[in-house]
Order: C-alpha cells, then sequence, then structure tokens
C-alpha cells in the first residue's frame, strides 16, 4: 500500500533533509530548507521518493534515469552551472559518468525512502 499523503511529505521532507546535509558535506550549499525550498524543489522530491518506493528493487542507476526524466520533462537541459532560470544542471549526464559522491547520493535516496516508509 503506497504511504498516505501526508506520511508521503514527512518521507520526502526527510530525504530533503538529509540530501541537503550530504550536498553540503560535499561542497554544495544552494539547496534550501525544505520549509523554504520551491514548489518545484518538493515536487522533485516526492517523485523521487515515489520512485524508491514503488520500485523495491531499484538501485542509484534507476534513481538517477528517473530524475533525469523528470528534469527532462520539465524542460531542464545540462549546462556547465546549475541555473533555476535558465534551466540547466551540470549532472543531467549518463549515470556512469557521475561523481562518486552523486551516485552514492542516488542510493542513499533510495535507502532512505525505503527506511522511513
Amino acid at each position: 500500500m503506497p504511504p498516505l499523503p501526508d506520511h508521503l511529505d514527512a518521507i520526502s521532507r526527510t530525504v530533503h533533509e538529509a540530501l541537503r546535509g550530504w550536498a553540503a558535506a560535499h561542497g554544495q550549499h544552494d539547496i534550501p530548507g525544505w520549509d523554504e525550498a520551491p514548489d518545484w524543489m518538493h515536487a522533485s522530491t516526492r517523485e523521487s521518493v515515489l520512485h524508491a518506493l514503488e520500485n523495491g528493487g531499484a538501485d542509484g542507476r534507476s534513481q538517477h534515469e528517473q530524475w533525469l526524466a523528470q528534469k527532462t520533462r520539465d524542460g531542464w537541459t545540462w549546462g556547465a552551472k546549475k541555473d533555476v532560470a535558465a534551466r540547466t544542471h551540470p549532472l543531467m549526464i549518463p549515470y556512469d559518468q557521475l561523481p562518486d559522491w552523486e551516485r552514492r547520493k542516488d542510493a542513499l535516496i533510495n535507502a532512505l525512502a525505503r527506511a522511513l516508509a
């Protein structure tokens, strides 16, 4: 049974904050806290959590591919720098080209979502 909407929000908030800490530990300090994050960021996190919960055997590669599809659908493209206004992101690359810390982040999303469900 899928989580209830309020449970999904609680899981998504926790995943978001954990990923924010993970990113900061790796030099990325541009992710706002959940309460300050824009709606599109909330929606993105919820989609990633749902993907993890609905695809129990999904790995980090699957999570990244889901994120790429989501970003592409929403009009984002690759860019050397993350730019929300221009909708560019440097991590819109194949999974095998991601830095190790980013691949581990994708696995972390899956592990956290499943542990909290």
